[in-house]
């Protein structure tokens, strides 16, 4: 905190303040890494937040960079007359999380096919889903079906394929409203 007062940069209301005993430095190409001198570690991501970030942008107005005898980065003030360890460039850090597409935001390895769903009306609808007996067939041939759709279910097995259709069927039932009228099984053998 010293070397950050000395820099002029421990004026600060950032929400991701570190802990004690840690520090944040840079890279000589800018890029932010944290030392835990507690337990003498290092890592890329923020202790608190988890993100990674760099630096953005040129030092400011007045200030260059320089390596010592040891190939240490330091940093001179010109216009303040000192130097100092510490990167400026730290007060204007940028977050280094790479965006994802919105559909990949939206939904993970834990969402259900009825999440996905949510809100949407599939009446009038055909959708044919294989494997629809168990699994992750099953729960999307439920789903489908519960949000209007005419569903056929692929299935190899007729005992699996009709116990499916009542499973659907007994959840439409207490859920939701009594079942369509046009619901048969066929075997397509």
């Amino acid at each position: 905190m010293a070397a950050l007062r000395y820099a002029g940069l421990d004026d600060t209301d950032s929400e991701d303040e570190l802990p004690p005993g840690w520090e944040e430095r840079t890279t000589k190409d800018g890029w932010v890494y944290y030392a835990n001198h507690t337990e003498e570690k290092t890592q890329w991501e923020h202790p608190k937040t988890g993100k990674r970030k760099r630096v953005a942008g040129d030092l400011p107005y007045g200030w260059e960079q320089e390596t010592d005898e040891n190939g240490q980065v330091f940093f001179v003030d010109h216009i303040n007359k000192r130097t100092t360890y510490v990167d400026p460039r730290l007060a204007f850090t940028v977050d280094d999380n790479p965006t994802k597409p919105t559909t990949q935001q939206r939904y993970d390895g834990s969402t259900t096919a009825m999440e996905i769903l949510q809100g949407r009306d599939f009446t009038g609808k055909v959708v044919m889903v294989t494997g629809a007996n168990s699994g992750i067939g099953f729960e999307t041939a439920k789903s489908f079906a519960l949000h209007g759709a005419h569903v056929i279910l692929a299935c190899r097995n007729m005992a699996r394929a009709s116990e499916a259709v009542s499973r659907i069927l007994e959840e439409w039932n207490t859920k939701y409203h009594p079942p369509p009228e046009k619901c048969r099984i066929k075997n397509f053998n």
